[in-house]
């Protein structure tokens, strides 16, 4: 099965679906935050996600009732899937090195989640260097201290 992307307030309106599994336009209204949506909104934010494959509906007399068609595990699969192909050439040490560079990851995370046994070697972010503010920074007492002694070697010279 395809999985199609969906919009933010799609995926936000999903997690909620997610959360309850199987539910009835009313369900929604009464657990949705404030602000609440108008129920026409919600609606055809429902229709969109049958034809998506995201929900499923059943007839229960006048009223269908919704169930989850695509579980969140796999959803998570498709999104990550497609953010690794995006943005680290499809590959999973990639993604384990940025977390672990930007701290959403450490290295006991995986020691102790995973009960692996192996040394990383994280690198550690490098400061800027700073040459040319370090420069401009430069109280006047060492520019002045500076200049006394280019006049000191100079009178030495002569």
């Amino acid at each position: 099965m395809k999985i199609n992307h969906l919009t933010s307030a799609e995926e936000n309106l999903m997690k909620l679906f997610w959360k309850l599994d199987t539910f009835y336009l009313k369900d929604i209204m009464e657990q949705h935050p404030e602000p609440k949506p108008h129920q026409n909104t919600v609606s055809t934010y429902l229709k969109i996600l049958v034809e998506k494959g995201y929900l499923s509906t059943e007839k229960e007399g006048r009223i269908f009732k919704y169930k989850t068609a695509l579980p969140l595990e796999e959803y998570k699969k498709f999104i990550l899937s497609e953010l690794a192909a995006h943005f680290f050439n499809g590959s999973g040490k990639e993604i384990v090195d940025f977390l672990l560079s930007e701290d959403f990851l450490t290295e006991e995370d995986l020691q102790n989640s995973y009960n692996l046994k192996i040394e990383l070697n994280t690198t550690k972010k490098k400061e800027p260097e700073l040459e040319y503010a370090e420069e401009v920074l430069k109280t006047k007492k060492s520019k002045k201290g500076k200049e006394k002694k280019k006049k000191k070697k100079e009178q030495n010279k002569a």
